[in-house]
């Protein structure tokens, strides 16, 4: 079986928040983006993206905004989960009266 390069089996290589600001932080002396971005082996774009994220975040912050987004989708699960049967009970609750 054949896979375009695009396929979702491709490997992708994640860092961790600690690394981003590690990285982000490279770029804040005499290292050029795109030496830096080399170093890593990661785009131009990403290292922006990173940039417009995690910029001005100091390592205590990040690791805080990490658990907030995770938490986050915790809870919009949970409310995904609870709204059908909400309405469920509600339609229910209007037909006995």
């Amino acid at each position: 079986m054949f896979y375009s390069s695009r396929s979702s089996l491709r490997k992708q290589k994640q860092h961790s928040t600690e690394a981003i600001i590690r990285i982000l932080r490279q770029s804040e002396g005499d290292e050029t983006v795109e030496l830096i971005c080399c170093e890593h082996n990661i785009s131009k774009a990403m290292f922006h993206r990173c940039k417009r994220k995690y910029g001005d975040i100091d390592l205590a912050d990040a690791k805080r905004l990490k658990e907030l987004e995770k938490e986050n989708s915790k809870l919009k699960e949970i409310l995904a989960e609870s709204l059908p049967k909400n309405r469920v009970l509600e339609a229910v609750n209007a037909k006995k009266w």
